[in-house]
């Protein structure tokens, strides 16, 4: 894989993250932690993972702070924790299934080129994947997208997809990585292992005015609000911007195929 440029990354040690934590606005996460274009969430996963700061005291000063921003972050504070214990008695789910899976899983190494290079035709898929590259970070609504994109879009195996994400993430942490992509491709814990996280629906929801679109594609920065995330309807759209790599309305088509549905 490409090496990842991240040219903006944190600051780095304790002091650095304590100066995070004291800057961020927790009582805002539970109402904005999943809007793209707000990036709300707190910036402290790098220094959870290179052990700047423990969960444990994170979880404490957020029961200091108090509010319901606090108490949200704590949760994911949680199953951060649970992920960790889940890998230490399941060693093997850093590589293998933790829920087998009835079907194979798709193999075109050109449609994964084109979602790791942010080509798929999908705006709010291709400026999370340039976000990635750009910076070694991304938002978590995003790494939520792009994974079920590419493990229930398009159906490929969530293992490339999860190496790629560890080969740029500055938070690269293997439990929470590797078990999130599984719950996300539906061979983890969720208990709903066909869930499609829709591209099309969640930009609309979680980036209604295109703006993070609009700060990851440049090119298509210029294209009206009504148009941003469906390029391909506007007559504005630029020539070398890719068409979607799968039809828009099939966007779970071939898992839903795949198993029957």
């Amino acid at each position: 894989p490409a090496t990842p440029t991240a040219r903006r990354l944190p600051d780095p040690g304790e002091a650095a993250a304590r100066r995070t934590w004291q800057h961020w606005h927790a009582d805002d996460y539970a109402d904005l932690h999943d809007a793209l274009a707000d990036d709300a969430t707190s910036h402290l996963s790098p220094y959870l993972h290179f052990g700047c700061l423990s969960a444990n005291e994170l979880a404490h000063l957020a029961e200091q702070r108090g509010g319901t921003g606090a108490e949200a972050f704590a949760r994911q504070l949680v199953w951060r924790d649970f992920h960790h214990q889940v890998l230490a008695a399941r060693p093997a789910a850093a590589h293998s299934d933790y829920r087998p899976r009835p079907v194979p899983w798709h193999n075109d190494p050109d449609e994964f080129a084109a979602w790791r290079d942010g080509r798929t035709g999908f705006p709010v898929i291709d400026a999370a994947m340039r976000q990635l590259a750009e910076t070694g970070w991304m938002h978590n609504r995003a790494r939520l997208l792009t994974a079920s994109f590419l493990s229930k879009s398009l159906h490929h195996d969530w293992r490339p997809g999860a190496a790629h994400f560890l080969h740029h993430l500055v938070d690269g942490d293997l439990a929470n990585n590797q078990l999130n992509w599984q719950w996300t491709a539906g061979t983890g814990t969720d208990t709903r292992p066909n869930r499609v996280l829709n591209p099309l629906v969640q930009a609309d929801r979680h980036d209604p005015e295109g703006t993070y679109v609009r700060r990851w594609l440049p090119e298509l920065a210029h294209l009206p609000t009504q148009d941003i995330h469906r390029p391909w309807q506007s007559l504005l759209c630029p020539a070398d911007y890719p068409d979607p790599i799968i039809p828009p309305d099939a966007t779970g088509h071939r898992l839903r195929t795949a198993l029957g549905k």
